[in-house]
C-alpha cells in the first residue's frame, strides 16, 4: 500500500465553496439545513443539488443520481470540498460504476465516515486520494459541539505534520503499550469487514489501522475483528486505534467491558493500541483524520499520543 502514489488535495481555505453531497441513505432537510448553516458560521460556501432530496426505498435516490452527483461535484471548477451529508447504507452501490479516473484527474477533499468508509477506502487504494474521516453535514455539523475544529482545521487546512489533540477529556485511552508508524487507513468496521472477497477489498499491510462502529452489539465486534483477523488483515499492522465504540454493549449489566473483548483478538499481535478515540460515530467533537497519510501512534502507560507526520493538503 505504501507505494501506491498518494494525491493530495488542496486545502481548503476561508470562503471556499464545500458540495454537500449523499451517496448513501436519504437525508432529513432540516438536518441538512441546520448542518449547512454551521458550515456558513464556520466561513465556508456550502451548496447541493436539489436532488439530494431524492428518496429510492433508504436511498438518496438511484445509483445513477448518487453518482452523477459525487462525480459532478469532484470535476465542478468551483468545489474545492466534498462533504457527505450522512452515511447509512449505500455507498456500495456506486464502487462498480462510479469512473474512478474522474476522481484521480480531479483531487479534492472528501470526508465521510459510517457506510462513507467503503468510498474513504477505494478512493484512497484505487486513486491514491488522500481522504478524511470526519464529520458529516446532516450529522455532526448540525448539532452543537458535534464538530472537533482544531482537528478539521489542520487536517484540512495545514501543510505541517501536527498532534491529534487527545487530552484527559478526549476519552482515548492505551491497551498496548508501543509506538508504531505507517499509513493512517480504516473506518467503520462493519463496512472494512463487508469489503472482504470483492474486488475492493481493504489493503492494511503496513498501516495504523483505525476501527470504529456503532450500536454493534460486543460478540458482533468480536465476530467482524476475527474476521479480519482470519483473513490476514491484521497480520502486518504496525498500530490499531479504536473508536468510541458507541452504544456497543450488550446490556448495562453485561459482566465485561468492550476493551476486554477486543483484546482478546488483538492483543497478541505485539503493536500498539488505542481505544475511545473519537472520529466518526462519536458523542461529540468528531475528530477529523486523513486516510493516507503517513502516522506515528505512541501509547504509554494508558496515555495515546497520535502524530499525524506529513500534511495531508497541498498549498494553492
Amino acid at each position: 500500500m505504501s507505494a501506491i502514489p498518494r494525491l493530495k488535495p488542496r486545502a481548503l481555505r476561508p470562503g471556499d465553496t464545500i458540495a454537500v453531497v449523499a451517496p448513501a441513505s436519504n437525508i432529513k432537510r432540516e438536518d441538512l439545513e441546520a448542518g449547512s448553516a454551521a458550515l456558513r458560521r464556520a466561513g465556508y460556501h456550502p451548496i447541493y443539488l436539489d436532488s439530494i432530496f431524492d428518496q429510492d426505498f433508504y436511498f438518496a435516490g438511484s445509483v445513477d443520481r448518487r453518482i452523477r452527483e459525487l462525480e459532478e461535484m469532484f470535476t465542478r471548477d468551483d468545489v474545492r470540498a466534498i462533504v457527505c451529508a450522512r452515511g447509512g447504507y449505500g455507498a456500495n452501490y456506486l464502487l462498480d460504476k462510479l469512473d474512478i479516473r474522474k476522481i484521480k484527474a480531479h483531487p479534492k477533499i472528501f470526508v465521510g465516515y459510517s457506510d462513507l468508509t467503503a468510498l474513504l477506502t477505494y478512493f484512497s487504494d484505487a486513486a491514491g486520494l488522500v481522504t478524511f474521516h470526519g464529520p458529516m453535514v446532516a450529522k455532526d455539523w448540525a448539532h452543537n459541539g458535534g464538530v472537533a475544529l482544531a482537528s478539521w482545521q489542520a487536517a484540512l487546512s495545514s501543510r505541517a505534520p501536527w498532534e491529534v489533540t487527545l487530552g484527559a477529556d478526549s476519552a482515548a485511552r492505551g491497551l498496548v503499550d508501543g509506538t508504531g508508524e505507517g499509513l493512517l487507513y480504516g473506518g467503520c468496521l462493519s463496512i472494512l469487514v463487508a469489503s472482504l472477497g470483492t474486488p475492493y477489498e481493504i489493503r492494511t499491510e503496513n498501516t495504523i489501522l483505525l476501527i470504529e462502529d456503532v450500536a454493534a452489539k460486543p460478540y458482533q465486534i468480536d465476530r467482524m475483528l476475527m474476521q479480519l483477523k482470519l483473513a490476514g488483515k491484521l497480520k502486518s499492522v504496525r498500530a490499531i486505534i479504536f473508536g468510541e465504540m458507541r452504544d456497543c454493549a450488550q446490556n448495562v449489566n453485561q459482566g465485561y467491558t468492550l476493551d476486554e473483548v477486543v483484546m482478546r483478538i488483538v492483543g497478541d499481535l505485539r503493536v500498539p493500541v488505542a481505544y475511545g478515540v473519537r472520529s466518526g460515530h462519536v458523542t461529540a467533537g468528531n475528530l477529523t483524520l486523513p486516510i493516507g497519510v503517513q502516522a506515528r501512534l505512541t501509547v504509554s502507560g494508558g496515555n495515546v499520543a497520535l502524530k499525524i507526520l506529513e500534511a495531508a493538503v497541498t498549498p494553492e
